[in-house]
């Protein structure tokens, strides 16, 4: 978002050119110096922009179908239920801990169904392990904690969406923080660390997959 300029009522003709040019070379300089919580990235597989907060995987292609190692094991899907490797950078200087997120909008819930949230991921981290959401395995970076899902349980749930349906977006979302650790009360809804998250971000890049069944 640029900030507005405001020209002048009246500009002699032979000034105009100089203003134009003036205000293109503001609109330039604050897209260069936008601030980290502005700049929210689409995650790519390459290509990355230097300087962008980026969210990549080696297991999940954005706009690409979600493989089915990553889906729900239960409820008529049949997958491995493992979370996908995760690999972010770009992150802002002043980033003290990461949360992430996997949200179906799509989900005939009126509220969509989130799949996973781990948050207060160290600020040192830069990705997580395949199998991290699977919380007995303690691959998760140290300190990470598990949130409530809408299987009713923590930790990952891959996709599972009802048979016939069109494809389902699922979200990836890394979320930079600009508190060391959130804390969440026991029994919390996804709402209520959603909220958490939502209040303390400073940036946040997403990688966008889809499944049907």
């Amino acid at each position: 978002m640029f900030a507005p300029t405001h020209s002048p009522r009246r500009v002699r003709a032979g000034a105009f050119t100089r203003v134009a040019a003036a205000a293109i070379t503001a609109a330039l300089a604050a897209a260069v110096t936008m601030a980290p919580a502005q700049a929210v990235a689409q995650g790519r597989s390459s290509g990355a922009p230097a300087g962008r907060f980026m969210l990549t995987s080696p297991d999940v292609r954005a706009g690409s179908t979600i493989g089915a190692k990553h889906v729900f094991k239960g409820m008529g899907c049949s997958g491995e239920n493992i979370s996908p490797a995760l690999a972010w950078r770009g992150a802002p200087a002043a980033t003290k801990s990461y949360a992430v997120t996997v949200y179906d909008p799509d989900a005939p819930t009126g509220s969509g169904w989130w799949h996973w949230m781990v948050y207060n991921i160290p600020a040192s981290a830069t990705g997580l392990q395949a199998g991290a959401g699977d919380a007995a395995k303690g691959l998760a970076p140290t300190g990470s904690m598990q949130g409530p899902t809408d299987f009713g349980a923590p930790g990952y749930g891959g996709p599972c969406p009802p048979p016939g349906s069109k494809p389902h977006r699922y979200i990836f979302t890394v979320f930079a923080l600009k508190t060391d650790r959130l804390e969440i009360p026991a029994g919390a809804t996804s709402a209520m660390v959603g909220f958490n998250i939502n209040a303390n971000v400073l940036a946040k890049a997403t990688l966008t997959a889809v499944y049907r069944r």
